[in-house]
């Protein structure tokens, strides 16, 4: 009886021993992964600090020279600082998901819903989304400037700021108005003084019974004594029309962009003065009323 507690005990014994070992060999094995994974991760985390410093570096080397290539071409300052912005954050975006991926994370998933969010963000704003690509194409290209008046949208106006969603416009009589950009990219848009001369077109009506070499030599005189008239190219007269109560005559000078407003007006004024100092009419429409009594 003795013998078989003794054996007994000894059984005992030995199943604890072999569980303790067991359970140490697996402490082991875990202690073992633990520090190969750590020294495993120390190193990617080491790596991706690297990259992310080295990264940081190049991204600001890049935005110099995008910095330069913009002012070379002399790009407007608001669509050079935004541009600059926009590349920056995209190559930051690049070199953080880089980085994420070096240290063992799942990035594939984050770019997906990135994509997805980006898309629903768009869908949404079309409208916006197009007046910044308006914005984007004015600003690069350079229809119009600030500065120059235009005439769009059945708006006639000087540009007083591009902005990248609208552009503002102050009109000759001096109201404020904003137009998106798409409209001014998409459509049709008359820069008045974008060239350096520009042609007067004038009409006038003399009557039937005056001298038309007489009225000629006449407006010759008038624009040949106007300085703010070229010389070059000569300015057109001649006569345009046989209308139903006038002899109807075009005169056609040239001037500097800056001169055309004064350079209208003022003709119109010495044309009426010259043709009153030359006794020469400008007949009006007239019709004969017949009265007709019956008896």
């Amino acid at each position: 009886m003795a013998q078989e507690e003794t054996n007994s005990v000894s059984e005992g014994i030995e199943t604890a021993t072999s569980v303790v070992n067991g359970t140490v060999d697996k402490l082991d094995h875990y202690v073992q992964l633990v520090l190969e994974n750590s020294v495993h991760f120390a190193t990617s985390l080491i790596l991706a600090i690297v990259v992310w410093i080295v990264g940081q570096w190049f991204i600001k080397r890049i935005m110099s020279l995008v910095e330069k290539a913009l002012d070379k071409r002399k790009v407007e300052v608001t669509l050079k600082s935004f541009l600059v912005s926009i590349f920056s954050v995209i190559l930051k975006a690049i070199l953080i998901v880089i980085v994420a991926s070096m240290i063992g994370i799942e990035t594939a998933s984050l770019i997906a819903m990135l994509g997805a969010a980006g898309l629903a963000v768009g869908l949404a704003l079309q409208g916006s989304l197009a007046n910044f690509a308006g914005g984007i194409l004015i600003l690069l290209f350079k229809p119009f400037k600030a500065g120059d008046v235009i005439d769009a949208q059945g708006f006639v106006g000087t540009v007083v700021e591009i902005q990248i969603f609208n552009s503002i416009i102050l009109t000759l009589d001096n109201q404020r108005v904003i137009i998106p950009n798409a409209l001014l990219s998409n459509g049709c848009v008359k820069n008045i003084f974008a060239e350096k001369t520009r042609r007067v077109d004038l009409s006038f009506g003399v009557s039937y019974s005056d001298d038309l070499i007489r009225v000629k030599e006449i407006l010759r005189s008038v624009v040949d004594a106007d300085e703010r008239i070229l010389k070059d190219p000569i300015a057109d007269i001649f006569v345009s029309e046989h209308g139903d109560s006038s002899v109807n005559l075009v005169v056609r000078p040239w001037v500097n962009s800056a001169d055309y407003w004064p350079v209208y007006f003022g003709l119109t004024e010495k044309v009426k003065i010259a043709f009153d100092a030359e006794g020469i009419s400008i007949p009006f429409p007239q019709r004969d009323v017949h009265i007709i009594q019956e008896k």
